[in-house]
């Protein structure tokens, strides 16, 4: 009932045993910049955070200080839910193997705790190829929780193309979509939205930045597909100012195009693809953007930084630190894997 195809499902194990460092980044190595001088008077800071699962963690992890205070400076956390929200998984097999994804509510609230995020300024999106995993009850489960816990949804067929959210002064427009899906399609497109969006951003009424949220690309490949590379063209040519994507599972390279601003993938943020996983599956990003919130250059993308952390097993949980506090040869490792990725990344 999945839409991949057949070279993608194949390559699936190898690949998340080794993830490949293969493909062609030319072009999308963009360092971390300030892109206005001066800076706006009035700023407002989106923090995008990557795939989030309870597949790794029975418990709620532990976060560094570091990155909590930097997720906590945030107007607006942007996410991806790849967990279903139900108290009792109906796939009990597969979730026990970890094919089928299942969170708690309880878990999904200690763990915002856990990094620092308020869920009134969180923003989820609900379009991903796992959120069908507990079947519709579970999605209609998870619709309802989030309400409950007060965090915002994106990525619904219910919801729209384009859904607005506010972040300090401005309206930021969100666009979520899947190319994934491992349910019926017909289910799938009647509760998830699947299209990329085909609107301008001036026919978006009140939108001061709009924000495309895929889940797109092939998994555990650090560079994009030249078709995702492709679509992210042509979203920039509809006026989408910022795309920020998932389902790699893997750190992907920033690019610019024009005045748009794409970060392929940003990882996991809490482990999505079982308990234990190869060490590059393990970094993660987080992608700060501050947008100007003043009169003459409003929605206007000021300044960006990715900032890098570490998935470590610890127990039955996760603890995340930041990759400049890792030592020994797995610090190594990992600072030549991101070197790899971003050539002109600063520190």
């Amino acid at each position: 009932m999945s839409n991949y195809p057949l070279s993608y499902k194949l390559s699936w194990l190898p690949r998340f045993l080794k993830p490949s460092l293969g493909g062609d980044g030319k072009g999308c190595a963009a360092p971390a910049a300030t892109l206005m001088e001066p800076p706006p008077a009035q700023r407002v800071r989106l923090a995008f955070i990557g795939d989030t699962s309870a597949v790794a963690n029975r418990a709620a992890p532990e976060c560094d200080p570091t990155i909590a205070t930097l997720l906590g400076s945030a107007d607006l956390v942007i996410g991806n839910c790849e967990s279903p929200i139900v108290e009792r998984p109906s796939a009990v097999a597969g979730t026990r193997l970890g094919t089928h994804h299942a969170m708690t509510e309880r878990f999904l609230a200690d763990a915002l705790t856990a990094v620092g995020v308020a869920r009134e300024k969180l923003v989820l999106s609900l379009a991903n190829n796992h959120v069908l995993d507990q079947g519709v009850a579970g999605f209609e489960e998870t619709v309802a929780a989030l309400k409950r816990l007060g965090i915002r949804t994106i990525g619904t067929s219910a919801g729209g193309s384009v859904q607005r959210h506010a972040a300090g002064p401005l309206t930021i427009g969100f666009a979520a979509f899947t190319l994934w899906r491992n349910a019926d399609e017909a289910e799938f497109r009647a509760r998830v939205s699947m299209d990329p969006p085909d609107t301008q951003r001036e026919a978006v009424p009140g939108t001061d930045l709009l924000c495309a949220v895929p889940h797109w690309d092939w998994e555990f490949r650090h560079f994009p597909r030249p078709a995702t590379r492709a679509l992210a063209r042509r979203l920039a040519s509809h006026g989408v100012g910022l795309i920020a994507g998932h389902h790699a599972h893997v750190v992907q390279p920033v690019e610019r195009i024009g005045g748009t601003l794409i970060a392929y993938g940003l990882g996991d943020f809490l482990g999505t693809a079982f308990a234990r996983q190869p060490w590059p599956g393990r970094i993660g990003s987080i992608l700060i953007v501050d947008v100007s919130a003043d009169a003459a250059t409003r929605g206007t993308i000021a300044g960006y930084r990715l900032h890098f952390f570490m998935r470590l097993a610890k127990g039955g949980h996760e603890r995340l630190v930041p990759v400049e506090s890792l030592d020994g040869a797995i610090g190594q490792r990992v600072v030549t894997r991101l070197d790899a990725i971003f050539p002109d990344q600063e520190g």
